[in-house]
C-alpha cells in the first residue's frame, strides 16, 4: 500500500512536460510553415492588428507583445493545427530566422515548470502563463530562443 502511495504521489508530483508526439508535431508544423509558403494568414508587424484577427477564429485569447526594441520582430500570425485542435501561430523573427509560438489552453494537470529541448535541428522552448501554453520552435539558437522566451512573458504579463 505504501509503495503504491508512493508511486500514485510521484505521478502526480512529476509534472507532465507533454503529450507523447507534441514536440514531433510542433517541429512539423515549424517545417511547414516555412515549405509551403503559408508563413501568416495576416502579415503585419501591428501587435493591434494580429491580435484581433484571432477573435473569432479561436476560442481564447493570445497575448500578441511587440518585441522589435528586444530584436524579436513581430511577422504576423496564422492559424494551425496541433494536438487535435485549431490554435494560434504567433510568427517573429530573429535575424534571418522564423520564430513560430504555438499558444494552447494549458490542460488541467499542465505543468508551470518550462522546458528547453532540441529536436530535428529545431530548438523548442516551453512555458506556461496566463492559463495558457506557449512553445517556441525555431532553428536558432537555444540561448537565442530562451532571450526569446524571456522577452515574450515580461511583455506579455
Amino acid at each position: 500500500a505504501g509503495a503504491l502511495a508512493a508511486s500514485l504521489a510521484l505521478l502526480l508530483a512529476v509534472p507532465r512536460i507533454a503529450e507523447p508526439g507534441l514536440d514531433d508535431a510542433l517541429v512539423d508544423g515549424q517545417i511547414r510553415s516555412l515549405q509551403s509558403g503559408h508563413l501568416v494568414d495576416v502579415p503585419t508587424s501591428d501587435r493591434h492588428t494580429v491580435k484581433p484577427w484571432f477573435n473569432g477564429r479561436i476560442d481564447f485569447a493570445p497575448p500578441v507583445p511587440e518585441l522589435a526594441a528586444q530584436g524579436f520582430p513581430l511577422v504576423g500570425g496564422r492559424l494551425d493545427y496541433l494536438d487535435g485542435r485549431v490554435v494560434p501561430a504567433i510568427v517573429y523573427r530573429r535575424r534571418l530566422h522564423t520564430i513560430n509560438l504555438f499558444v494552447i489552453p494549458a490542460g488541467t494537470f499542465s505543468s508551470p515548470v518550462g522546458i528547453a529541448t532540441r529536436r530535428e535541428g529545431y530548438s523548442l522552448v516551453r512555458w506556461t502563463s496566463g492559463g495558457l501554453e506557449f512553445w517556441a520552435v525555431s532553428d536558432i539558437d537555444p540561448g537565442d530562443l530562451e532571450l526569446f522566451h524571456h522577452a515574450f512573458a515580461r511583455a506579455a504579463s
